[in-house]
């Protein structure tokens, strides 16, 4: 007797159908065969899928029962099968048929029978509905994840016996129900306020015109100014993410086993700050079953990178694929795996190993050799895909006993304004911002004044920037004209945007 039921498996951030046929025959103790290329956690699922089909009390037949994972060129890894195998095992024993086409199953197995979460739910779920499936039975605790996605059905089972009367039609589970208000109402819940911050108001406009043309952003300064600080309070002023965007966001989580169970949609852009001490895998992503990196985290947020000469020099020029291409694609002997990574890199450094060169208040204990080979540490490439460079001074005492800041939100209202003119200009590529434009969107919409270009030209010859280096100042001229509502990039915009390149040398000297 063969039995079929429709199951997903993980492959990068997204999910492949995989359709679990189990055949139950013959006579004498049972037996239970995996096929169609399993990994260890998918082949050691017969001995709790055993223990779970008894302790439900339900029945499994005497013989050999082949379970046959398909197609059978698909890798198949995580214990996400257990659920299918054991009602395809039960309905096989039992000479079952199960007619209903429209339905996929996931879930762990205990021992006892009780379903447990997997991973990557939100991936199977928009599988599902590619595929045509209209209903997805998933553990309790991932209900609320795969119920994001429209047009599916998600029926939580918190065990196997559960799951069984309701394919049987015996027991009925209420669908799930996605909260869309009380996500857009998380969108707005920021913990932390760019109003918190003292002084540093060149920083500040800095940071706005960073978010307002999705550009990356270097800061240099003493310890104890506020660079960490800073960068925590960048996304708050980024545009409230779209559902699209939290879906994308929200998978590769969900991939990497980090979302919290009763999330549904990641509602904020995600903030990711790895220690110095990371390897290139956890940078980029990697391992024996590849999974994401921080970059790939950071997707549609801010990647923070503090202390940046700290980093090892090969993890950071591993980062130049990403940064220029926002993908990052991890090539085994199996195949290859592409994961998204279009994230805002913001570093920060001390402009020496003490920290307190330039400080007109501390004194420099570094040599000039010590200071040189802490600044090369950062190679040109990678400085030259950083778009804006910033010194962080000193906050006074007199800016720390101050008032409030501008809030996150009258920042945020302009960084959304100078966004939006970017959608209606770039059209159908809305999702573009002015770091990404190529040079044939460059040509077309980064027109200047006569005046700005004399004085961009003078600049690269006098400090002798890179073309690289050129590109950078004309987007950022750009964001800088979006921010100001001109449509012609003017003088000032292009002095302002020279300006945010004041380390290239400093760094490199």
């Amino acid at each position: 007797m063969i039995t079929r039921i429709h199951s997903a498996a993980l492959h990068g951030v997204d999910a492949k159908e995989v359709e679990v046929e189990v055949n139950a025959s013959g006579s004498g103790k049972p037996n239970i065969f995996i096929v169609g290329l399993p990994d260890a956690a998918v082949r050691e699922s017969s001995q709790r899928v055993a223990s779970a089909i008894t302790a439900s009390g339900l029945f499994i037949a005497d013989g050999v029962i082949t379970v046959n994972l398909a197609p059978a060129d698909l890798r198949k890894e995580g214990p996400s099968f257990d659920l299918p195998i054991a009602l395809a095992m039960t309905a096989a024993s039992l000479s079952r048929h199960f007619h209903e086409d429209d339905i996929c199953v996931v879930g762990e197995l205990g021992l006892d029978g009780a379903v447990r979460p997997v991973r990557g739910m939100l991936s199977i779920a928009c599988e599902a509905r590619e595929r045509g499936r209209t209903r997805l039975l998933v553990p309790t605790a991932n209900a609320v994840e795969a119920a994001a996605i429209e047009g599916v059905e998600v029926f939580p089972a918190n065990n196997l016996r559960e799951a069984w009367d309701f394919l049987s039609g015996e027991f009925e589970i209420q669908p799930h129900q996605h909260d869309r208000e009380a996500f857009l109402k998380a969108r707005e819940n920021h913990q932390i306020d760019f109003s918190e911050v003292k002084g540093q108001h060149l920083v500040k406009r800095a940071m706005e015109v960073a978010a307002a043309g999705g550009h990356n952003l270097l800061m240099c300064g003493p310890p104890g100014t506020g660079k960490s600080m800073l960068a925590k309070r960048l996304a708050t002023i980024l545009p409230e993410p779209s559902e699209q965007e939290a879906i994308e966001t929200t998978k590769i989580h969900s991939v990497a086993g980090i979302l919290k169970g009763r999330t549904s949609l990641l509602a904020q852009r995600p903030f990711r700050s790895p220690h110095h001490t990371i390897s290139d895998a956890g940078l980029l992503g990697g391992g024996t079953n590849p999974g994401p990196g921080e970059v790939s985290l950071a997707h549609h947020g801010v990647l923070f990178l503090d202390e940046l000469p700290e980093f090892r020099r090969q993890t950071l020029e591993v980062m130049r694929q990403p940064l220029e291409d926002g993908e990052v694609t991890i090539s085994r002997a199996s195949g290859s795996l592409t994961f998204p990574s279009r994230f805002m890199l913001i570093a920060a450094m001390n402009p020496c190993p003490c920290g307190f060169h330039g400080d007109p208040k501390r004194n420099c204990s570094c040599t000039p050799r010590q200071i040189e080979t802490y600044r090369q540490r950062i190679s040109g490439p990678l400085l030259d895909r950083i778009d804006l460079h910033i010194e962080v001074p000193r906050v006074e005492f007199k800016e720390l006993s101050g008032g409030s800041g501008e809030s996150s939100a009258a920042i945020r209202e302009r960084v959304h304004a100078a966004r939006q003119r970017q959608r209606h200009r770039f059209g159908k590529d809305s999702m573009m911002t002015n770091a990404t434009l190529s040079p044939r969107l460059m040509k077309a919409h980064c027109r200047a004044e006569t005046v700005g270009l004399n004085l961009l030209e003078q600049a690269m010859h006098e400090l002798q920037f890179s073309a690289r280096a050129y590109d950078r100042i004309l987007r950022v001229a750009r964001t800088l004209a979006d921010l100001a509502d001109r449509e012609v990039i003017a003088s000032d915009d292009i002095l302002e945007a020279i300006q945010y390149r004041s380390l290239d040398q400093k760094l490199m000297a």
